[in-house]
């Protein structure tokens, strides 16, 4: 696959990010492609390796280990290198619905299972690559709408279209059954459309792929809760099958004194909000405009609040994480092929660097206390650094180091802490049964719930995760659907 010796003869090129200083101006994606000739050089580097944990997607030690759609990269990477563009493309498509999406948003777990990766040399820039295969599809029209030829009859309501929604809907489709896919929001896509930055993934990239589906023939209806504005019992009336991938969209909240001071908000509140904004300038939204802001969560939606943040023209940025900072290279404890969990400088950071002069991270340090004028406005926070020690078991556990108090200036505080489960209406008014998590309880298996005819993936399922295990989950729940209503199924 590639070139046998491209590894050991060319070095790891990424697609380039556009400088600090200038894509901080406006919202558009700061990612830009290599050209063609380029992007052929680095597929040369996938060495004919035998066994490509790039593709395997299984967890290891907690973490993600290879592509969990279990992308075909080998064989790919080795088309692209031969120039045969289109052929690459028609391969990726065999195991992943958007690979538009996955291209501009993954971490990359396939990179950190890399075999060039572990003979010490950089990986294979796989995200890089994928992103510019299905991109060179849409620009030469290869990616188009294509109906099923046969209809079954049955109906399927997909509840959420987030990306497991969005992929359960697209299988169950091309099995040939009709599909409605529900969406509480003004606009389908949930976590790709106002959960993710514009910066990140552009939604123009997330409505193209929209009118798609719709041209296939897959029904939207936005502006409607199931279990509020639908009944449960019409749902399940109206429809042969249902499929629930409404996320793991409860938030994890922070409750200390002066939790209810005005100006303290959920990470996904500032981001949701300000891009419906750019959508609807008339939309209100949460401005950091000439504030300091102090994000609590060192994960990717932190990073967003920061990018966001300082592109609203926030005075200062500073952001807290519970956990140590990570090593430079991978320790013995975090080897090969697992993802390498080592220090990462994200684009919100880089333009904070560049902007206020430094990583705008606080590691090993939590929230003692909010403090608020006498309007009821949140002015900081009392922070406390923290050193993490073996308890009970020998687990790890964090530690309050005695004298560390410390106080920040905060006129705009954001919660991005993780998620704890899905929303309990819908689950409750459909009996529903949950696991120890709260997360919708499914057999791993067949994706069924308790209730016959209902199942679950994505984030619903199995918690907050990656947008490729979203893909990865709504595509097997659609395969175990499709079983359900015909007895067998012909989707991978």
């Amino acid at each position: 696959m590639g070139k046998i010796t491209g590894f050991m003869e060319y070095p790891r090129v990424v697609a380039p990010d556009r400088p600090p200083r200038e894509r901080i101006r406006d919202w558009q994606e700061f990612v830009q492609p290599l050209d063609e000739k380029d992007i052929e050089t680095q597929a040369a580097r996938c060495m004919d390796c035998g066994v490509p944990y790039c593709q395997s997607g299984t967890l290891l030690n907690g973490m993600t280990a290879g592509c969990p759609t279990h992308n075909l990269i080998p064989e790919w990477n080795d088309l692209v290198y031969r120039g045969a563009w289109q052929e690459a493309l028609t391969r990726l498509l065999k195991t992943t619905n958007f690979p538009e999406f996955t291209g501009r948003v993954c971490p990359a777990p396939c990179e950190g299972s890399c075999t060039v990766g572990r003979l010490g040399t950089p990986a294979v820039a796989i995200k890089s690559i994928e992103r510019q295969i299905i991109d060179r599809g849409f620009a030469e029209g290869w990616v188009v709408a294509e109906p099923p030829r046969v209809r079954t009859g049955k109906k399927v309501a997909v509840v959420g279209s987030g990306p497991s929604g969005l992929a359960a809907a697209a299988q169950l489709n091309k099995a040939g059954h009709w599909v409605t896919v529900f969406e509480r929001a003004d606009h389908p896509g949930g976590l790709l459309m106002y959960g993710i930055p514009n910066m990140k993934l552009d939604k123009g990239i997330v409505d193209r792929r929209l009118d798609l589906m719709r041209e296939e023939g897959i029904h939207f209806v936005t502006n409607t809760e199931v279990g509020n504005d639908y009944p449960v019992e019409q749902l399940r009336a109206d429809f042969d099958a249902i499929v629930l991938c409404i996320g793991a969209t409860n938030p994890r909240d922070l409750p200390v004194a002066g939790r209810q001071s005005r100006g303290v908000h959920f990470a996904m509140d500032f981001l949701r909000n300000n891009t419906k904004r750019l959508r609807n300038p008339n939309h209100p939204y949460i401005s950091a405009e000439g504030k300091d802001v102090i994000v609590i969560g060192g994960g990717d939606t932190g990073t967003d609040c920061v990018g966001t943040a300082i592109r609203q023209h926030c005075r200062q940025v500073i952001q807290l994480e519970i956990m140590e900072e990570n090593p430079p290279t991978r320790g013995a404890e975090n080897p090969w092929p697992e993802f390498p969990r080592i220090y990462k400088m994200d684009y919100g950071q880089e333009e904070a660097r560049v902007i206020f002069g430094d990583d705008p991270r606080e590691y090993k340090t939590t929230a003692k206390r909010f403090t608020a004028n006498e309007r009821g406005e949140v002015t900081g926070l009392d922070i406390v650094r923290l050193r993490w020690e073996k308890g009970d078991g020998g687990r790890m556990r964090p530690v309050e180091v005695d004298g560390s108090e410390q106080h920040l200036d905060g006129q705009l505080i954001l919660l991005a802490m993780g998620y704890l489960g899905p929303e309990a209406m819908l689950l409750d008014k459909m009996g529903i049964e949950r696991d120890s998590r709260q997360n919708a309880k499914a057999e791993y298996g067949t994706f069924t719930t308790n209730l016959t005819g209902v199942f679950a993936a994505g984030d619903a399922r199995r918690g907050q995760s990656l947008v490729v295990w979203a893909i990865n989950e709504g595509r097997a729940a659609a395969r175990e659907c499709d079983r359900y209503l015909m007895t067998e199924t012909d989707l991978s």
